[in-house]
């Protein structure tokens, strides 16, 4: 595994269920650190049920802490385009609403650079336009504890079972040397 400089930064990126993300973004070589939380809303410190009721305007989405001399924005931008399906409006597969939106929440203008940049590059393997979000980041709200390592917790919980289970073993399968030892 290369060592990083230990100069950390921030990519907040929302695509669909955060337990789906976080439990990808979380084996990835050079990501010290990955909190699903909500962001993008007009709402101070939303509770889950909040956020899934429909109103607050967040999404859900992960703060992950990553090292650039590991693992680059660029690399963690073209792992969310392979996660995720960026061309359905608020909705992955049977999780639908506008939580479940694909966003890229920019820190930087190198950052909403990269972003559009990425978009740019994904579509080819789309058939369908990319309706992914660049917008600033927002202030981010931690989710409720036990929203944290979900998939890690419970994995024969029914939806991690059924949907998170087999879309973190494929990106496993496919970027085996880009994870964790």
């Amino acid at each position: 595994m290369t060592t990083g400089t230990g100069m950390l930064e921030t990519a907040t990126l929302a695509g669909g269920c955060f337990w789906c993300i976080e439990a990808v973004f979380d084996a990835l070589q050079g990501v010290e650190s990955v909190e699903s939380g909500y962001t993008g809303g007009h709402v101070d410190n939303p509770s889950y049920e909040q956020v899934c009721g429909k109103l607050t305007g967040h999404a859900e989405a992960v703060r992950i802490r990553f090292d650039p001399a590991v693992i680059t924005y660029d690399e963690l931008l073209e792992v969310f385009f392979h996660i995720h399906d960026p061309t359905t409006p608020d909705r992955q597969g049977n999780d639908v609403g506008p939580q479940y939106r694909s966003a890229i929440f920019y820190h930087s203008p190198e950052q909403q650079a990269a972003a559009v940049a990425a978009i740019a590059a994904a579509q080819a393997s789309w058939p369908h336009p990319i309706v992914t979000e660049v917008v600033p980041a927002a202030p981010f709200w931690v989710a409720e504890g036990y929203h944290q390592d979900y998939f890690a917790h419970n994995p024969n919980q029914p939806y991690c079972a059924a949907v998170v289970g087999p879309k973190v073993a494929k990106f496993r399968a496919k970027c085996a040397s880009r994870l964790k030892k």
